[in-house]
């Protein structure tokens, strides 16, 4: 029994596909089929996966049916939270989603799930992202500070999503928490942020993120251990497609 992790499948099935890394880079050529086969070597019936978001480039929910199937069909029990392209998912919609594939997929939004003695805990999460202007080294000098005001705001609307995970949890006896996060805990101007103050107040043991795809974007935030807990990002292209192993 064990708990993996991964994001940014970004299927595309039933969608047309514009993306201009995923069109031309040599990881993204056959991803659905390699992480298929990574997954079937790796997790068994009795294991917990979770897909932290950007499964699906279709727009709404017909374009997405054959990806969501695909998922599906991975074996062990899937859990999705939100990514910032998961247009077929309305958060104010969760509970028709559940309802739809039960006992299937579960769509982690505003609760929590549980793996043995741990809760898992997530929301989409947000991070300023820039415009940012370079000087001739390449050194941040300026960023478009009306652009982070309204990042600002979202960071504070999936601030109050993620404590609502973790205070439900809090309420039922968890105090053990994996965290997991679709954007990064923190942007390329930050050392902390909401996010690292959340799961340092609660005690998360890990937080797994994903969104930081392609090379020049794997080390936009934090690896490894910061502040006593564990940071990981767990974008497809980051891992080969192969899922990350959370807990035993």
């Amino acid at each position: 029994m064990a708990l993996y992790a991964i994001g940014d499948l970004h299927l595309h099935y039933q969608s047309e596909l514009k993306a201009p890394g995923q069109l031309r880079d040599r990881v993204w050529k056959n991803h659905e089929e390699k992480f298929r086969k990574n997954c079937n070597k790796l997790i068994t019936t009795e294991d917990t996966l979770v897909l932290i978001g950007d499964h699906s480039w279709g727009k709404n929910l017909s374009e997405c049916e054959l990806d969501l199937q695909y998922i599906c069909d991975l074996p062990g029990r899937k859990i999705l939270t939100r990514g910032n392209h998961d247009m077929f998912w309305d958060t104010k919609k969760t509970k028709q989603l559940n309802d739809l594939y039960q006992s299937r997929l579960t769509f982690l939004q505003d609760r929590y799930e549980t793996y043995r003695d741990y809760a898992i805990v997530g929301t989409k999460g947000y991070t300023f992202e820039g415009p940012f202007w370079l000087d001739r080294r390449g050194r941040i000098v300026d960023w478009d500070e009306k652009e982070e005001e309204h990042a600002k705001k979202l960071v504070e609307r999936e601030l109050q999503r993620l404590r609502t995970s973790f205070e439900l949890a809090k309420a039922d006896g968890y105090r053990k928490f994996i965290m997991f996060l679709h954007y990064p805990p923190t942007n390329i101007l930050e050392e902390r942020s909401g996010f690292t103050d959340m799961a340092e107040e609660y005690g998360a043991e890990q937080v797994i993120y994903a969104h930081s795809h392609g090379e020049s974007r794997f080390h936009d935030s934090i690896h490894g251990e910061f502040r006593g807990i564990q940071y990981h990002l767990a974008s497809g292209d980051y891992l080969r497609w192969h899922p990350l192993k959370v807990l035993e």
